[in-house]
Parts: structure tokens; C-alpha cells; sequence
């Protein structure tokens, strides 16, 4: 206990540090940092397991393997863009619930949870388990890439309704300003899942060599026991929300403000995945070495997007407590001290990995890693509008006011980001839609889909920070009946 209080005592030097240079207030972003670190922990734990699971399919079966399981992946997402629909909304309203003292409430609002999860994630798992081919042949027309998402997928959507859950556990924690107990969690189930997918698709030891059905299987072995660990410790009731068995099963208002807040945040994410789609169609137009290329990329990246993961809960649990007892001014300052914090983090990580892109690309195997170095760099150049637009999304879930993310995404994937990347698609290319061919290409290339990259992240910074400063959020929290008005 000694060290570990010491070694958090050091790490918070980091916002004294800022609050010397005048950058963010040592208090406020303090909270923000001590509450945001622990999801960074657990977030890079995360994107550290899907590194290693590109690193090690890579380095077992080649690029056609790496392109698969991006396919596959993308799938994947749809059910995440699902779950969003309650764990976000769950989040908003522990936190809002606990701000005005509303445990019993509270505790109630995470069995609602529970048992949407389990209604939108087992139909996800029957259609994939049936549809995995087909699905994963609509984005590509090689045959290798096609089996290789098609078994992934069929495989580790056996494992979505574990997933569901344990996102519903996490997030009902963090509304609670818990956010150690999942990072404890997630330290143990993680470093399993990384294990298992090394053991199965290597085949080592007495265990066969599956290939990449090896990386599905672990992880979603992994997922159903983060699912029963968070399951066992909600209903021992020491934490500060406890899933109760009796007692009653329904409330409809908070149904409703679950989904009115989650929805929109749900929403987002699915356009996001099926924003992905026609992305990687145009990628993959460049050939499979882009699409892995890509993959690898943005999977390097994300390890420098998890500051803004982190601190977008600790924005949510912040901004949504301080709202629930009725406290506005405060709600806002938080916001605006953990985006400052969420930067400077940010930029320092992006940084060292931008650094360190040639080596790390190199290590996967690709053949493409002058390609990939470049992905990589052109991430970082997008880094910052990321931790802006996903800090303040944070900031606005805590207040219930989710629906300009919403516009946010819809503007940036689908007025920016798609027009732009089809412009790299070959001159004369063109796609017909009722009986009219419809001219897409313009033969720019890789440039173009650098541009349609970095413009993406950059709209939905300016839409979601627009809309904190606008201040109208506050209505949006009194007018939902949770917290200070319950």
C-alpha cells in the first residue's frame, strides 16, 4: 500500500507541474487526472491486447491475415456502437444520481442496464454466428482477408454479451467516481487474454495451433471472465453501487433517460463503424496492404488516444456529479480544467510514439511499413483534435446532453471524411445509384485519404467544444428530471 500510495502521489506532480506553467488548476484538474488515470490503465491495457494480436496474426500468417481481422473487426464495432446506447446513458445517470444522493436510485438505474445489454447484444451474436461470411465479403474481394475476418468474427461475437455487461459494470463505477475497481479488473483479464491468444494461435505447449480462431478465442474467454469478475463483485455490495437481486426490476423513467442520453452517443458510434465501411472499401481499392497498413496504424495510435478515453470519463463523472447537486459553475470549470489537463497529457504521448513509428511498424511484420510509418504520423497530426472532441463528448454525457456529438460525427464522417478519401480513388471511378453513375475518384491517392483522416477529427472537436461553450447543456440537465431536480 506504501508504494502504491507513493507512486500516486508522484504522478499527481503532473498536475501541480501544470498549475506552475499556468496551463490548468492543480485542484480541479488533480480530480480529473487522479479519476482519468486509472481508465488510461485500463484503456492501454486494452489497445495494447489488439496491438498484439495484429503483431502476432501478422507475424503468423501475413498481411491477407492482418486485413482480415481489421474486417472482421469492424463488425465488432457495430455491437461496441450498440453498448454505447447503455453504457453511456449509465454513467450520465449514476453520476447524476449519486451527485443528488440517490443511491437506492442509482443501483436501480444499473439492473436496467444489465438487462438492455443482454436484450441488444444476443441477437448481434446470432446474426454474426449465421452471416460472418457474407458481412465480412461485402468489404473485400479477397478471398484469404474474407476466411480469416469470417472465423475471427463468427467467434468472438460469441463473447458480446460478457462485453456488454462488463462495459455496464465499468461505466456505472466511474458514475460513482470508481474508477479503479475496473483498471483492477481489467489487470487481471487483459494480461489473460494476451496469454491465451499467444498460446492458441501459435500453438504452443500441448495446445493446437488455431491460427487466428486462436485470437477469437482468447478473447473472448477473456471478455466472459471480465464479465463474471465485475458480475461477483456488484452483487457482494461493497462497492458503491451494488447490483441487488430483489427489490424492484422496472422503472420506465429511468429506462428512458438511460436511452434518451445513450441513443444519441449510440448513434455516433455506428456511424462511425459504418462510416468505416465505405473507408476501408476505398482503402482497399489501394490494395490489401493498405487496409493492413492502416490497420496497424491506427492501432498504434490508439495508444496515444487513450489520455482522452480517460479523461472523457473523468470529464462524464465530474461534470455529471457536480450537475447533479445543482452546482452549474462548477460542472463547466471541471469541463474546461479537464480538457486543458486531457491536452497536455495528450500531446506528450502522441510525440514519443510519432518518434517512434519505424520500429514499431516494423515489428508487425508488414510488408508495408514505409506505408504504415506514414499512417502512424498522420494519426499524430490528428491526435490533438481527438482528445479535444472526445474530452468534451465526456463533458457533455455527464450532463445528458449527447445529441451534438451526434451532429458532430455525421458532419465530420459523412460531409468530410468520406467525400475526401473518395477523392483517392482512381480518375473516372464511379458508383450507381438508381440507374445513375454518380463520378467519385479523382486519382489522388494516399494524400487524400491523409486529409479525410485528420479533417474528420478536427469537425468534431469544433462541433462538441461549440456546444459546451454555448452553455445550453444546462438546460438539457435540469429539463431531464436527474439529480438535483429528481
Amino acid at each position: 500500500m506504501g508504494l502504491r500510495r507513493r507512486l500516486r502521489d508522484a504522478l499527481l506532480l503532473f498536475p501541480a507541474l501544470l498549475d506552475r506553467l499556468g496551463v490548468a488548476d492543480r485542484e480541479k484538474s488533480g480530480e480529473a487526472f487522479d479519476l482519468a488515470l486509472p481508465v488510461m490503465v485500463t484503456g492501454g491495457l486494452r489497445v495494447l491486447l489488439r496491438v498484439a494480436d495484429f503483431l502476432m496474426v501478422g507475424v503468423a500468417l501475413g498481411d491477407a491475415a492482418i486485413a482480415g481481422l481489421e474486417l472482421g473487426f469492424q463488425y465488432y464495432f457495430v455491437g461496441f456502437g450498440l453498448s454505447l446506447a447503455v453504457s453511456s446513458g449509465t454513467i450520465s445517470v449514476v453520476s447524476r444520481l449519486q451527485g443528488a444522493d440517490r443511491t437506492d436510485r442509482a443501483n436501480l438505474a444499473v439492473k436496467q442496464s444489465l438487462w438492455l445489454a443482454l436484450a441488444i447484444s444476443l441477437p448481434l451474436t446470432a446474426v454474426a454466428w449465421v452471416y460472418a461470411e457474407p458481412l465480412v465479403g461485402l468489404l473485400t474481394s479477397d478471398g484469404a482477408a474474407i476466411d480469416y475476418g469470417a472465423t475471427y468474427l463468427s467467434i468472438v461475437m460469441l463473447s458480446m454479451a460478457p462485453r456488454f455487461w462488463s462495459m455496464v459494470a465499468s461505466r456505472a463505477l466511474a458514475g460513482s467516481a470508481d474508477t479503479r475497481t475496473p483498471m483492477y479488473v481489467r489487470l487481471t483479464t487483459l494480461p489473460t487474454n494476451v496469454a491465451l491468444n499467444g498460446v492458441l494461435i501459435f500453438g504452443l505447449g500441448p495446445a493446437p495451433k488455431l491460427g487466428i480462431a486462436g485470437a477469437a478465442v482468447g478473447t473472448a474467454a477473456a471478455n466472459t471472465l471480465a464479465a463474471v469478475v465485475f458480475l461477483a463483485l456488484l452483487v457482494s455490495g461493497r462497492y458503491a453501487v451494488t447490483l441487488d437481486r430483489s427489490g424492484p426490476q422496472f422503472d420506465l423513467g429511468l429506462v428512458r433517460e438511460t436511452l434518451r442520453v445513450g441513443v444519441p452517443l449510440s448513434g455516433m458510434r455506428l456511424l462511425q463503424t459504418f462510416g468505416r465501411f465505405p473507408f476501408l472499401f476505398v482503402l482497399g481499392q489501394l490494395g490489401v496492404g493498405a487496409v493492413a497498413a492502416y490497420a496497424i496504424g491506427r492501432r498504434v495510435m490508439l495508444l496515444a488516444l487513450m489520455p482522452a478515453w480517460g479523461y472523457a470519463t473523468a470529464a462524464s463523472t465530474l461534470v455529471g456529479q457536480h450537475v447533479g447537486s445543482g452546482d452549474d459553475a462548477s460542472a463547466a470549470d471541471y469541463g474546461w480544467q479537464t480538457l486543458r489537463i486531457a491536452l497536455a497529457t495528450q500531446l506528450v504521448v502522441a510525440v514519443v510514439l510519432v518518434v517512434a513509428a519505424r520500429p514499431v511498424a516494423a515489428a508487425f511484420g508488414t510488408d508495408e511499413v514505409d506505408l504504415t510509418v506514414q499512417f502512424i504520423r498522420v494519426f499524430g497530426l490528428a491526435v490533438a483534435g481527438f482528445s479535444v472532441s472526445r474530452t468534451m463528448r465526456g463533458s457533455l454525457r455527464g450532463a445528458g446532453d449527447t445529441r451534438w456529438p451526434l451532429y458532430g460525427t455525421i458532419i465530420g464522417t459523412y460531409v468530410v471524411r468520406l467525400p475526401i478519401a473518395a477523392l483517392a480513388l482512381p480518375t473516372g471511378f464511379a458508383v450507381t445509384v438508381l440507374g445513375t453513375a454518380i463520378p467519385l475518384g479523382a486519382g489522388l491517392g494516399y494524400p487524400a485519404v491523409f486529409a479525410a483522416i485528420v479533417a474528420d477529427f478536427y469537425v468534431k472537436a469544433a462541433v462538441n467544444t461549440g456546444r459546451f461553450r454555448s452553455g445550453k447543456w444546462r438546460e438539457v440537465a435540469r429539463a431531464s428530471g436527474v439529480g438535483a431536480d429528481d
